[in-house]
């Protein structure tokens, strides 16, 4: 496993398990299956973890560290906050359900620009007491947009960014991937952590995933990499991608037809929320049934969250 250094004191692992792959939103197996591949990713090598509130995950990553040096682990965590209690809420929230002392890495979650974290102020100050007290030891964001790794130069606060980028630009809600590129080298520049997410454009380039494993990890500004993984062939696929290694042919053909969808029920009531959700524009309502177009999805499935019915699956 290859490692870098996360502002030069923790030695994180180049590959970051994107944890919203084990989620309720996405994936229902039982507790024990998903902490067995937390176990099996760690034993491979991978020491960095990512999540967020709305995953609603903690109690498996709770499950997974309990056992483990907390030391030897880091794990990055998001949320929505916009003043000091919502930052406080989400703070005390997950050290309870992580049952953890410190957060090695806290974000705000799908932030558009500069404009958009100045708006958030309130709670990114109250993030500054909790990282002067050693809860928080590093913050950040996490976007789809250009234009916020661009503005994160301005703010100080900002030491970990993390982007939305793949080799066709699938998701980027504001330009293009060239675009991204430059906001990503001007902000590595200013000694930001970049951690890259979507790298397979939400399963649009899994056909293609040696390639576009290969665009992110020859992107030199690109610390680590994120990358939702369900099952044991996948961390040995993303392991062997890392390694610049060609896949067995058990891997191949246990990974071969495992491309994702998002699947609506028919029994849909049309209420909107989910679309009204969703950054990409992806979902519409027609008919009074909520309609899907997978050119435009990236598979977050932040829409199934806001779904009380659970009508929204990632099948």
């Amino acid at each position: 496993m290859k490692y870098t250094n996360l502002f030069e004191k923790e030695n994180v692992s180049k590959l970051c398990y994107g944890t919203l792959s084990l989620s309720f939103l996405q994936n229902f197996d039982s507790l024990e299956s998903k902490v067995n591949l937390l176990n099996y990713a760690f034993e491979r090598g991978i020491n960095f973890y990512d999540t967020a509130e709305l995953y609603d995950n903690y109690n498996i990553l709770k499950e997974f560290i309990k056992d483990k040096d907390r030391d030897k682990l880091t794990l990055a965590t998001k949320s929505y906050a916009y003043d000091k209690q919502t930052a406080e809420f989400s703070v005390n929230k997950a050290l309870k359900e992580l049952n953890t002392d410190y957060l090695d890495v806290f974000m705000l979650h799908e932030q558009e620009n500069g404009n958009n974290f100045r708006g958030h102020y309130e709670a990114v100050e109250r993030f500054m007491k909790y990282k002067e007290q050693g809860v928080i030891r590093h913050f950040g964001i996490s976007t789809h947009r250009i234009a916020a790794v661009r503005d994160s130069l301005q703010f100080d606060e900002i030491e970990f960014v993390f982007p939305l980028i793949n080799m066709m630009g699938i998701g980027i809600q504001d330009g293009t991937v060239g675009e991204m590129r430059e906001a990503i080298k001007n902000a590595k520049k200013h000694n930001k952590f970049i951690m890259a997410m979507k790298i397979y454009g939400g399963g649009h380039l899994i056909n293609q995933a040696k390639k576009a494993f290969d665009f992110a990890r020859n992107i030199s500004e690109i610390d680590s990499i994120a990358v939702g993984m369900s099952t044991f062939e996948e961390i040995d696929a993303n392991i062997c991608y890392l390694e610049n290694n060609e896949l067995n042919i058990n891997i191949k053909n246990k990974i071969r037809n495992q491309k994702r969808t998002l699947m609506i029920e028919e029994w849909c009531v049309g209420c909107g929320k989910c679309a009204s959700k969703c950054s990409q524009n992806a979902l519409r309502i027609i008919d009074g049934k909520c309609v899907v177009d997978m050119d435009k999805c990236v598979l977050c499935s932040y829409c199934a969250g806001e779904c009380t019915d659970f009508f929204i699956k990632i099948v």
